[in-house]
């Protein structure tokens, strides 16, 4: 059964919160809200940095952490970015330099408050945890913990963007559009006072689609590097926690990281969630004490706490049992194992060979359907499902696990190795590794691709001759799996994966030579583990309404065909949607619509749409506001095509209306 949480309301600490404003060194001022403890002794300080707006957006999800912090003897700080929110300025592309300026300004400033120590830790999730890292790296003094969460230290190879040096058409197209939903709010007068307007209309005139930039840079050149930090790791003098899921596509930063950080001043926990803290208690989970956990860290490294934070292994993992494919588990079968390094002791890679005649790979183009969610929130189906169909558009390869013996573990990235020969100059190559059971069922546990472009590096571009043999080399995702006996592992190779990868122009595929190919995988051979969390508590919820409906809901993710003329398309609806009312009286609602097209046999027939309805509504002060976006995103053999469009109205009027159009060349992707 899953863990429940605990609501606690005593503390070590009564707390107070307000709302201030942060000066920044050029006149700009920050909104934050301030969680403190009652005490007459300064205490340190934690930072939460987001765009998400900390009066509605991320307001629910605040209240379970920040009071809880403060309960426990820390100024906790949420603040917004430049532009966003009720902060004033103009908003500026993600992670680019002025906000990692302002965040260290951010930083300075917390640690030169009167209640503050003069030591600040910084947190956060996904956006926040790229945040904390990037300050990190440049080692501010006050800054001394850093803990993130389902984020990465290079956002060209994790994350939403690209992967494997190809466009992420299940990520890049909705990310921009999200972000573009988000930007396009207005500040809240409640907060930002009589210039709510003046901020909003100067706030809209400087936005502009993340998709046009995203896509101008379609290889790891300057652009990304600029927004990582994996190159400046050497710099981060702050003792770090990274923390990922399963089922997040951010995890393999947690590895990266605990293998290139000293040990004396990191730590890593992978579990078995998805793309959230890990104590919200969604599936799968189990979920932990994570608030208990970070508190653990930030008395040892913010308060000189003698504890035994820094005795823990250096990574904690959730290795998971064989288990039927779903689209949700309430849990994910499975224990936790305890690796005292990265590289572990006690993993050893072992080389399968495929073996066997050439096989000619031509996947149907929508192979790849079932893949389920770039970024899985909890949802009822947040996770693959059965993986037959796909395995059927595939190249299969199964490795029997003995029927009498243990179970085949394994913790790591697995590697294929693959000799492709090429029918066309661009191609790209999916690969994932299934757990099939006895009955023929197929269990997704972990996946990688390549654009064949990116064979020799992601920051470069190399077209294959056709007829030619490469070696294709895939690094699979992060997994920790124990394959049961009498199973089978699987290596599926196919040459499409819509959407999660933009298809490139020629569907030829490739042949595969099994006899030249080869499966490592990272087998753990370690079972005397003993590693325990505390269960999940947060403060007191915030009391958010969600008011009933008699509307019939979309389904999550539906699959429609067009068998005439054999089109694909998947319908998503983001889990972010849907109605709330706040406690200060403010009315949010949500629509959105992500949809992925493609025809069977035709790679430049790939389209995806992304629509988001927006209305904030405080009634007793007649406030009204409605924000409309649409964006599209097509292709031929060489342009990418990115159209936007801007509607937002205040009342009846509408003020401010904007479209672009965006021709992008495909170089890569």
């Amino acid at each position: 059964m899953p863990r429940s949480i605990s609501i606690r309301r005593d503390f070590p600490y009564e707390t107070v919160h307000d709302d201030v404003r942060v000066p920044l060194p050029d006149g700009t001022l920050l909104y934050a809200r301030v969680w403190r403890p009652v005490t007459d002794e300064p205490v340190p300080a934690l930072l939460e940095y987001l765009p998400y707006r900390l009066t509605d957006w991320t307001a629910p999800r605040d209240a379970q952490r920040h009071p809880w912090y403060a309960g426990h003897g820390y100024a906790s700080v949420r603040v917004d970015l430049r532009g966003h929110g009720n902060s004033e300025g103009l908003p500026g592309a993600p992670h680019d330099a002025t906000e990692l300026s302002d965040a260290v300004a951010v930083v300075d400033w917390l640690a030169g408050q009167p209640w503050c120590t003069g030591r600040v830790g910084m947190f956060g999730g996904a956006w926040g945890g790229l945040a904390a890292l990037r300050v990190a790296a440049l080692a501010p003094d006050a800054l001394r913990a850093v803990v993130a969460v389902c984020s990465t230290d290079d956002p060209y190879e994790d994350g939403v963007h690209y992967k494997g040096g190809s466009v992420l058409a299940a990520g890049l197209p909705a990310r921009s559009a999200a972000l573009l939903a988000c930007v396009c709010r207005p500040p809240d007068p409640v907060y930002a006072g009589e210039r709510w307007r003046e901020l909003w209309l100067r706030r809209l005139e400087a936005v502009r689609p993340c998709a046009h930039t995203w896509l101008a840079h379609q290889t790891h050149d300057d652009h990304w590097r600029a927004g990582s930090v994996r190159e400046d790791l050497g710099g981060v003098r702050a003792a770090v926690l990274a923390v990922g899921g399963r089922h997040d596509p951010y995890r393999n930063a947690v590895l990266r990281l605990v293998e290139a950080l000293p040990q004396d001043r990191v730590r890593g926990i992978l579990g078995p969630w998805s793309h959230q803290y890990p104590d919200r208690g969604l599936p799968p989970g189990p979920s932990i004490g994570f608030l208990q956990e970070t508190l653990r860290w930030w008395d040892r490294h913010l308060k000189d706490l003698d504890n035994d934070v820094m005795a823990e292994p250096l990574l904690r993992s959730w290795i998971t049992s064989s288990h039927p494919p779903a689209t949700v588990y309430e849990e994910l079968p499975g224990r936790w194992a305890a690796d005292p390094s990265w590289p572990s002791p006690y993993v050893t890679p072992v080389v399968y060979a495929l073996g066997g005649a050439p096989v000619p790979v031509r996947s149907p183009q929508h192979t790849g359907l079932d893949a389920g969610p770039l970024l899985p929130r909890g949802q009822d189906a947040g996770l693959p499902p059965d993986q037959r169909d796909e395995d059927a558009g595939s190249a299969c390869f199964d490795v029997p696990v003995p029927a009498e013996g243990p179970a085949l573990e394994i913790l790591g990235r697995p590697r294929a190795v693959l000799a492709l020969r090429c029918e066309a100059p661009t191609g790209q190559v999916a690969v994932r590794l299934c757990d099939v059971a006895p009955d023929g069922a197929s269990t997704l546990v972990t996946r990688g691709v390549l654009n064949l472009s990116a064979r020799y590096g992601t920051d470069r571009t190399v077209e294959a001759q056709p007829g030619e043999t490469v070696e294709a080399v895939v690094d699979l995702d992060a997994a920790g799996h124990a394959f049961a006996p009498g199973h089978r592992v699987r290596l599926a190779v196919s040459s499409a994966y819509w959407p999660w990868i933009w298809p490139q122009p020629d569907a030829a595929g490739f042949t595969l030579d099994p006899a030249a190919s080869s499966l490592t995988l990272p087998v753990r051979s370690h079972t005397g583990d003993a590693v325990e969390f505390e269960p999940p508590e947060h403060a007191e919820p915030l009391a958010v309404v969600i008011p009933a409906t008699l509307e019939e809901p979309r389904p999550e993710r539906l699959v429609v065909r067009d068998v005439a003329k054999d089109e694909w398309r998947l319908e998503s609806v983001p889990p972010e949607t849907g109605t709330r009312v706040h406690p200060d009286g403010l009315e949010v609602a949500e629509e959105a619509l992500e949809t992925a097209t493609i025809t069977a046999d035709d790679p430049l027939s790939a389209r995806t749409r992304c629509t988001w309805s927006l209305r904030l509504h405080r009634p007793d002060a007649a406030w009204d506001v409605r924000i409309t976006t649409r964006s599209t995103l097509t292709c031929d053999a060489h342009t990418f095509t990115a159209t936007d469009e801007v509607i937002c109205t205040e009342g009846r009027e509408v003020v401010f209306h904007r479209t672009w159009e965006e021709r992008i060349p495909r170089t890569a992707g």
